[in-house]
């Protein structure tokens, strides 16, 4: 602002000096001009005429003023312009010298690994080639191409700038053995090991402009995509380089047609004009905006190389709407349009692109595809007609399908995790550069494992139909992570995984019910000199006194008792009165203590109702808690990102893998075996008939009152999964954690890789042979059933085959001895 002022300033002095030097210049230079004075007859000057003096005298006074007038407007016009040009050049030159554009930052799934020894098929592989948009094609010469022949695949991975740096395009051989990958190799035959695919793009988040766009190098481009800008300079703007940014001869003609026409018609803009138009002006035409637009074409051609306006004119341009999303640029409208790079683009695919300059929505080739052709079949015609194709290539290429994807419909096929991602973001970033700045951000998302989340909430479907539910009436969340590394592989938060509302996985806040147990038998089994699995627990009627209110008379869900009976058993069947017990007996606060620890809320006062999880917690929170329960007793937090970089490719922040341990391994490793009893022969049984039992997978189930909330969570050796089905407005269901939640987890599961839970013991459990209902061990050759213990708390008491004592003078541990009150009721478990 002050060299504006400075400006303004100048051009007032400047103008008013100059019209004082003229005026003084006439006042003294006109009385040399003037002729002699005539003199009468006497030789004595006429009587002084005083009318014919005025009219001198006003006639000189109009001529002056005139004059004075048009200068002074002149100059004054020709300040004006030079201000507003001033200001023009100011706004280029800001915007040329800073940011040009706000970026989206662009939110990237984990990238697809490849190595010997894998659990991978040559079908999923090559699902995982046409989600990325890779063409199946005989021969390899360009990228995003594969080639499958039996159990071979051939590919041409595309380049790609990694965290950890860039991997440039190559030719790979993969072989597969019954489903897994036997080797690796280059185009040479040279063996890799390991390589990774470039990783699928999930998301963006968007600057409130909601302009988005893939920046474009014209240097690259012009190595690996020279016919886009020739055929881009043929249609548009032949003498690009050659002009200085208006073409007068054009905007003449231009100027005719619209005064015979008696409306604008035609605008004769340059690419550098049409640059100017859409950084800087608005798409109105007017006069005002069109000398505007002349201006600053002018200006930039001033201060800039064609190369950068064009590399400027490849970015901007408007090339269609995806919703609220504005498609700018060549970029983004070959992934937008055709799902790949500018280089891999064929010449139909760039005529079809330029076309769209003219008129993005009107060419728009999925609303208006007739439309849409004639216009490339037009280009294509020009790209002959200048020789940039030949007439026979031309006539081949007129006669193929527009090649366009389906439209998606949405800004991106996975808001439920753009939406974890952003959250986890806005921890350690602003939120303005979260959307400008053109941030890289590369995340923990499995797309196989998403996929299969997804897939899997058509299962309500057949629950509703079972039931005769109105349809859509039920809905869900779910989760899975990977063990041992806190990784979010997959995140759905509702029925329709593609809705951008409400995020049930991590907003909706429901009671968790008996996903509370394996916290209560977690906190007992970590005092072995107390409880084993074999404990016996009372399952008889109860009442809990509680302060200020009536007395609670809990009940279990098939409303019987079953009297005493062992702590494995009672987890597996999800029994409630020994679980309320066994809480009131290790004490409420150790239970809140250890619920905290695992990674759940801290919940203080903690109420004896909460023993059976009339707490509430979300999806995402109760996948924490059975994430370090999976991982032997060490927490990591639940991440969703594995590094951010900037647009230049620099490293940010990584988010590397913290581990703590929070809970005894011991006593985890007893947890985890009682826990897959509950898959076994528990409540949880049904799951076998999907999942092999040899997994070995563990879990729980989940039921609230009045059945308004199912849940399951369960793990594999290599994943946990966390499903919730319910009703938004909480009314009852009258579905069970069995029949309601564990049909998704199980159509989750079942498409993925599920490793075998290694179940060795760790140098603190020892397997023991015992007699359950005598509390005691037995000989490996006796009847009975091999169960872990703590080492050193196995059963003291020591039983022959035929149940004699043979050595009295032991007790058991847990509370019991060889005379234990409860052996007649529990001889049913020999």
């Amino acid at each position: 602002m002050p060299d504006a002022v400075k400006l303004v300033t100048n051009y007032g002095s400047s103008v008013s000096v100059w019209v004082n030097s003229v005026a003084q210049t006439k006042k003294t230079a006109r009385p040399a001009q003037k002729p002699p004075a005539r003199k009468g007859s006497n030789g004595k000057k006429p009587a002084n005429n005083s009318a014919s003096k005025g009219v001198r005298v006003g006639r000189f006074s109009l001529r002056g003023l005139f004059w004075r007038i048009v200068i002074i407007a002149v100059l004054v016009l020709t300040a004006l312009m030079s201000i507003w040009a001033y200001f023009l050049n100011q706004r280029v030159v800001d915007r040329f010298s800073g940011t040009l554009w706000k970026l989206p930052a662009t939110v990237y799934a984990a990238p697809q690994e490849i190595y010997v020894g894998q659990h991978l098929s040559p079908g999923e592989l090559v699902d995982e080639l046409t989600s990325l948009h890779y063409r199946d094609r005989d021969t390899l010469t360009e990228t995003g191409t594969y080639d499958r022949v039996g159990n071979e695949i051939r590919l041409h991975r595309r380049a790609f700038d990694f965290p950890d740096g860039n991997e440039t395009d190559r030719q790979i051989r993969v072989q597969f053995i019954d489903n897994r990958v036997k080797a690796v190799n280059d185009d040479k035959g040279n063996s890799l090991g390991i390589i990774r695919l470039e990783p699928m793009t999930i998301g963006q988040l968007y600057p409130d402009i909601n302009e988005d766009r893939v920046l474009l190098n014209v240097e690259q481009v012009q190595k690996d995509a020279p016919l886009l800008i020739k055929t881009l300079i043929t249609v548009e703007d032949r003498d690009f380089y050659y002009h200085h940014g208006v073409v007068p001869s054009a905007v003449l003609r231009a100027l005719l047609v619209n005064i015979v026409s008696g409306h604008k018609v035609q605008g004769g803009s340059t690419i550098t004009q049409q640059l100017a138009k859409n950084l800087f002006l608005t798409p109105k035409r007017t006069y005002k905006r069109k000398l505007e637009e002349m201006i600053m074409a002018l200006e930039m051609e001033w201060h800039y190389s064609k190369d950068k306006i064009l590399e400027g004119y490849l970015n901007e341009v408007y090339l269609g709407q995806d919703g609220s999303r504005a498609i700018h640029g060549f970029g983004l409208a070959a992934r937008y349009y055709f799902g790949r790079p500018v280089d891999e683009l064929r010449p139909e695919e760039i005529a079809l692109l330029v076309g769209m300059v003219k008129g993005a929505s009107y060419y728009n080739p999925r609303r208006n595809p007739e439309r849409a052709k004639d216009r490339r079949d037009t280009v294509i015609d020009l790209m002959a007609n200048n020789g940039l194709i030949s007439e026979t290539e031309a006539g081949e290429l007129k006669q193929k399908p527009l090649g366009v994807l389906k439209e998606k419909g949405t800004t991106s096929p996975h808001p439920a995790f753009l939406d974890l991602v952003q959250r986890q973001l806005s921890q350690q970033y602003n939120p303005e550069d979260l959307k400008t700045k053109g941030l890289r951000i590369f995340t923990t998302m499995q797309p196989r494992v998403q996929a299969a989340l997804e897939h899997s909430v058509t299962a309500l479907n057949a629950i509703e139909k079972a039931r005769h539910y109105k349809p859509d009436s039920l809905e869900t969340a779910g989760i899975i992570t990977s063990i041992g590394t806190g990784e979010v592989e997959a995140l759905i938060g509702g029925r329709n995984p593609t809705y951008e509302g409400y995020n049930r996985a991590l907003d909706a806040q429901r009671q968790i019910g008996s996903l509370i147990k394996p916290t209560i038998y977690l906190t007992a089994l970590s005092d072995p000199a107390k409880y084993s699995l074999i404990t016996p627990l009372d399952d008889s009627p109860l009442t809990v006194d509680q302060p200020g209110s009536k007395p609670w008379k809990p009940e279990n869900y098939d409303r019987k008792f079953l009297g005493p009976t062992p702590l494995y058993t009672d987890l597996a069947e999800s029994r409630n009165v020994p679980s309320i017990r066994l809480g009131l007996s290790v004490g409420l606060d150790n239970v809140s203590a250890m619920l905290h620890r695992l990674g759940g809320p801290d919940i203080k006062p903690f109420y004896p109702s909460m023993l059976l999880g009339s707490m509430t917690m979300s999806p995402f929170n109760v996948a924490q808690i059975f994430q370090t329960l999976s991982s032997d007793g060490f927490y990591s937090p639940l991440r969703a990102i594995r590094s951010v970089v900037d647009a230049e490719g620099k490293p940010l922040t990584r988010y590397p893998l913290t581990v703590t341990k929070v809970a005894d391994p011991d006593a985890l490793y007893l947890l985890q075996y009682a826990m897959q009893g509950v898959v076994n022969n528990g409540t949880a049984r049904a799951l076998n008939r999907t999942i092999p039992p040899s997994v070995g997978v563990a879990g729980k189930t989940g039921t609230t009152n009045d059945s308004r909330d199912a849940w399951f969570a369960g793990f594999t050796g290599n994943r946990v999964g966390v499903i919730w089905v319910g009703r938004d407005d909480d009314k009852p269901t009258s579905l069970t954690g069995a029949s309601g939640a564990l049909p998704l987890w199980a159509a989750a599961f079942k498409p993925l890789y599920n490793k075998p839970r290694d179940m060795t013991p760790p140098k603190g459990i020892d397997f023991v042979n015992v007699d359950v209902a005598q509390q005691a061990r037995v000989p490996s050759q006796c009847p009975g059933i091999l169960m872990p213990f703590m080492s050193g708390f196995e059963p003291k008491t020591i039983l022959d085959c035929n149940g004699n004592s043979t050595d009295s003078g032991n007790t058991d541990r847990g509370g019991g001895t060889n005379g234990n009150p409860l052996n007649p009721i529990l001889n049913f478990f020999r």
